[in-house]
């Protein structure tokens, strides 16, 4: 099926759902009927009273690897899957995007702590690392049945050295695991517990934190775009001008943290957004995500928006850790998730961070042509008019009215809903 569906925007959520059936089959289409019910929800969490809903919506239009791809999006914002979407249009005229992930390796961390030899203890540790690595066999034999398992041991030697405070030497076993299609936490967490009584054994130190850590930049996604400057050309500006204005903005973000932080949090709008409609730990990704902006001492934005100089097209670029996964968690228990992974069609958790990240490389994209251009506002308003004509309000048949006045306008205060839905009323 392909995701250039024409109109698809203007269709009521009913037959949205039915242009998708053809790809989702009946099952599919049954998963976004039932939700989650509140006895599986009890199963997922504690002290459970109710369930929460947030719209889950499709961008259409996604060319990724050559592949159509439907996004399921869950998100609360408005104006994010419609610029995704937009953008997403765009690129495919382009070629679309082309997007890979490294493999599923997750790194657990088994501190010492307060080591006052730190090369003894280093030493100890090194040596005994084949007999920790045998020890670590067999602790998840499925996993290591589909692929995974052990990657590698590592020692660092770390302090903590602050003015006026006493200095600390701790010593950390990196434990690096290919989780295959999971997120990994439990399973990380689990084997560094089971390696922590040896550690403590070989080494003679007291063992501090067992636990993941979220910052997986040995699992990073990337993604790229090409994008001829022709097709963003706006009827105030030439498309090489927005190219240049985005190429500067993103200059902007790196060498401001200040702007960067919005930079990226534009990118997270369609990262977490995919996250959370896939049953995946988004806190977990934006950690990650974030702590990987720092990585050469200041904060940076995770994208890269430049232009070529060959042929003047605006090329960008996205690379970030992504912990997603396919199996495990709430994914099988969610009957929406399962829907949303089949809409999606993806074969394991890798396939999966290279579609979130290029749609985090799409949401980014969409922002800056709206910086670039008309100003971030104005789009995002016209999207957020209806959620201000129903506050006022005004019911869904005339949510339609009443958003097309406010955006006439360009006054969109509830103040102003509620006058111009009285007028409608009166006639």
């Amino acid at each position: 099926m392909s995701s250039r569906i024409p109109g698809f925007y203007k269709l009521p959520p009913a037959q949205r759902l039915q242009r998708l059936q053809e790809h989702l089959g009946t099952d599919g289409v049954a998963g976004y009927d039932a939700g989650l019910s509140l006895e599986a929800a009890n199963l997922m969490v504690e002290n459970v009273i109710s369930t929460f809903s947030l719209p889950c919506a499709a961008a259409v239009n996604f060319l990724i690897n050559d592949r159509e791809r439907i996004v399921p999006m869950v998100v609360e914002e408005p104006s994010v899957v419609a610029a995704v979407s937009h953008m997403a249009k765009l690129a495919r005229s382009c070629g679309g995007f082309e997007a890979e992930s490294d493999p599923s390796h997750m790194i657990g961390q088994l501190q010492l702590m307060g080591v006052d030899d730190v090369d003894r203890c280093t030493q100890r540790l090194t040596a005994a690392l084949p007999r920790l690595r045998e020890e670590a066999q067999g602790v998840h034999p499925r996993l290591e049945a589909r692929g995974g398992g052990l990657v590698d041991l590592e020692v660092r030697h770390l302090r903590y050295e602050e003015p006026d405070r006493p200095v600390e030497d701790m010593v950390v076993l990196h434990v690096v695991l290919d989780v295959v299609d999971a997120m990994g936490a439990n399973m990380i967490n689990t084997l560094v517990e089971h390696l922590a009584p040896t550690v403590a054994e070989i080494t003679g130190e007291t063992v501090g934190l067992r636990i993941l850590s979220n910052l997986a930049d040995r699992r990073c996604s990337r993604a790229r775009v090409r994008i001829d400057p022709a097709v963003l050309a706006t009827e105030e500006m030439p498309g090489e001008q927005v190219a240049e204005r985005i190429a500067a903005a993103w200059r902007f973000a790196w060498a401001d943290p200040y702007r960067a932080a919005t930079h990226n949090k534009g990118v997270m709008n369609g990262i977490d957004a995919v996250a959370i409609a896939t049953g995946n730990d988004w806190r977990a990704i934006e950690a990650g995500a974030h702590a990987y902006c720092c990585r050469d001492g200041q904060y940076r934005p995770l994208t890269r928006w430049e232009i070529d100089p060959a042929d003047g097209h605006l090329m960008g670029s996205i690379e970030v850790p992504m912990q997603f996964g396919t199996v495990g968690g709430p994914i099988k228990v969610h009957p929406t998730v399962q829907a949303n992974l089949k809409l999606l069609g993806v074969q394991g958790a890798r396939e999966l961070s290279g579609i979130a990240a290029a749609v985090g490389l799409a949401q980014n994209l969409g922002a800056l042509k709206a910086l670039a251009t008309e100003g971030i506002q104005c789009g995002h308003m016209r999207m957020h008019a209806r959620t201000v004509a129903a506050t006022a309000g005004a019911t869904p048949g005339e949510v339609s009215d009443v958003t097309v006045e406010l955006v006439r306008s360009k006054d969109f205060s509830v103040d102003r809903a509620r006058t111009v839905l009285a007028r409608l009323r009166a006639k």
